[in-house]
């Protein structure tokens, strides 16, 4: 009997096992996901997708672009509401305000004044919620109470020309952030639990993009696009381990997130193309091998995602293309329009992409084609963040709202 009991334990404890991985596996706790790169686990499609989504609840939140942070039943908005900005923190079954945090932050001005929102998602980690504002104000909550930890601003009114955007990462007790503007901007890492600078390096300033991580022989490294350059930058202190040219140029922006496969960098920009690079080490130093390029697409507002060996993105000019992760050449092009702003998740047997105008759009991962399986309508206004899936969940913020829908 003992024998027995103890197997019903081992059972039971492998069961709420696996059910803490799951909800784990299905969190968004930061830009681009668990692991800032489009991708998500644990969806299954349906075998025959409905007509139509259902839509759980919809909240008002505010004006903003900042795609929500989601992890286990609560999910953290940022927002602007009136002259402040505000970090909400919504049960995720109903949508109901669990926390608030505000705080005065700067206005925006000129012609970004029409995203008068935050742009940069909140990073959640060891019971942090971190955001940067509009006007670079650097925030750390308290995730299940909203009690201010910490609060900066290094660069007090210094902003890109759209104000900031860049997301934080988490990473080693540390908050990395990029601050600042392009002439009077740097990297940071900030102690999570006291906001103490651990290093800073001012070699460039910052864009619009996100850093990700990257580790190669051992090393950490800060993976970014700068106002000028991509840098690879250590984890540990800070000091700059590799760079290359890569300026904007005319109506041009770093604005996309680099792309990590191992040793591998893929970075985009409108006018440049997309170019892949691999990192080695030599000796004590990092040295970097070009492995292709292709001047002819790439993506101006939005991030590619990498699916299998190829590289699907919206480009410039708003179209749906695919490109070989391996050669660099280009697979297909869509001819159809749609706006260069968007998203596309990598859930598994297929790709969500969310315009800012066309809807979700289900698309089969198709190296030779572009391949839509149906679309459906989930908001009334454009819609500039990432869709955030968890199981049959769908979280979709919109101008000023956020709202659940579930494939039923």
């Amino acid at each position: 009997m003992k024998k027995v009991n103890r197997s019903i334990v081992a059972i039971v404890g492998c069961v709420i096992l696996v059910g803490a991985s799951c909800v784990l596996a299905q969190d968004w706790p930061q830009w681009r996901g668990p692991n800032r790169d489009g991708k998500v686990s644990g969806f299954a499609a349906p075998q025959t997708w409905p007509k139509e989504l259902t839509q759980k609840w919809r909240t008002t939140v505010g004006p903003g672009d900042a795609t929500p942070a989601l992890v286990g039943d609560k999910l953290y908005v940022f927002a602007r509401q009136g002259a402040e900005e505000v970090t909400l923190c919504l049960n995720a079954a109903d949508g109901k305000e669990l926390w608030r945090d505000k705080y005065e932050a700067q206005a925006v001005t000129g012609a970004p004044s029409r995203h008068p929102g935050p742009r940069s998602s909140p990073a959640v980690a060891e019971g942090k919620v971190v955001t940067i504002g509009v006007g670079g104000v650097l925030s750390c909550l308290d995730a299940a109470t909203g009690k201010l930890v910490w609060r900066k601003d290094e660069f007090p009114k210094v902003v890109p020309e759209f104000f900031t955007a860049t997301s934080a990462i988490i990473v080693d007790g540390m908050c990395i952030a990029q601050l600042g503007a392009k002439d009077n901007g740097a990297i940071m890492a900030f102690d999570l639990a006291t906001g103490n600078v651990k290093w800073k390096w001012a070699g460039e300033g910052p864009e619009y993009a996100s850093p990700v991580l990257m580790t190669v022989q051992g090393t950490k490294q800060i993976v970014t696009l700068t106002n000028k350059s991509i840098v690879g930058v250590a984890v540990a202190d800070g000091k700059l381990l590799w760079q290359l040219p890569f300026a904007p140029q005319k109506m041009a922006y770093n604005a996309a997130t680099p792309i990590v496969d191992g040793q591998t960098v893929i970075y985009t920009g409108a006018t440049r193309g997309a170019k892949a690079v691999k990192i080695e080490k030599q000796g004590d130093d990092f040295v970097t091998k070009e492995l292709w390029s292709n001047a002819d697409l790439a993506p101006q507002f939005n991030t590619p995602v990498l699916k299998d060996g190829l590289l699907f993105a919206i480009s410039n000019r708003g179209n749906f293309y695919c490109l070989n992760a391996q050669t660099g050449q280009t697979a297909w092009t869509d001819t159809n329009p749609l706006g260069g702003f968007g998203a596309i998740v990598d859930v598994g047997s297929v790709l969500l992409a969310l315009p800012e105008k066309a809807g979700l759009i289900v698309l089969k991962p198709d190296g030779k084609q572009y391949s839509e399986i149906t679309r459906y309508k989930v908001a009334d206004t454009p819609t500039y963040a990432h869709p955030v899936i968890a199981g049959n969940r769908v979280f979709v913020r919109d101008q000023d709202s956020v709202t659940l829908w579930t494939i039923e």
